[in-house]
């Protein structure tokens, strides 16, 4: 069952509607909500989608609003205070990805000057192509956290079937993406 259907007929309040109809396959331009979304496709593994989006609000306020520079710095005893937060999945190897990750971006930024810029340059690949580029810079990437990231994010095909309401209503802009 696709996303779409699942969240076809679910209400106005749930996690996973919101989500679905206001940002799932939509192009995010920030740079911090960009790394935000891999934050949180990150913690997503081994654990239900609706789990991460009904912490979505503590992963922003723990990890200060997904500003990348802010989380390049944290150091171990700032991985001991996310340890301890009981708000976000304590898992130190997310932790620690998420951290090195942030540095990651800070390398790219100099040469790219942002994380949406790194992406778009690279833009179009398959997914086979994404999962090894996203592999030799960051940590805690495997295929599927790559694959959700980008389709997440409209670098890839297949957030919407074509009969979803929200994939009707997307901008021609958002479209190109997924053709």
């Amino acid at each position: 069952m696709s996303y779409c259907v699942y969240c076809e007929n679910l209400s106005e309040e749930n996690v996973n509607k919101i989500y679905h109809d206001t940002a799932y396959g939509f192009p995010i331009n920030d740079d911090n909500e960009l790394f935000g979304r891999l934050i949180l496709e990150i913690n997503q593994a081994g654990l239900s989608w609706q789990t991460i989006l009904n912490k979505e609000n503590n992963f922003r306020l723990a990890f200060d609003h997904f500003d990348i520079e802010r989380i390049s710095a944290y150091d171990d005893v700032k991985v001991s205070e996310l340890m301890q937060d009981i708000g976000i999945i304590r898992n130190q190897l997310k932790i620690r990805s998420v951290i090195h990750n942030a540095r990651q971006i800070m390398e790219l930024k100099k040469e790219f000057g942002s994380f949406k810029n790194w992406i778009d340059a690279n833009h179009p690949l398959s997914l086979a192509e994404w999962v090894k580029l996203f592999k030799k810079q960051f940590k805690f990437v495997g295929g599927e956290i790559v694959n959700e990231f980008l389709m997440s994010t409209s670098y890839l095909p297949g957030a919407h079937v074509d009969d979803c309401a929200i994939y009707q209503k997307m901008n021609k802009e958002t479209l190109k993406w997924n053709q």
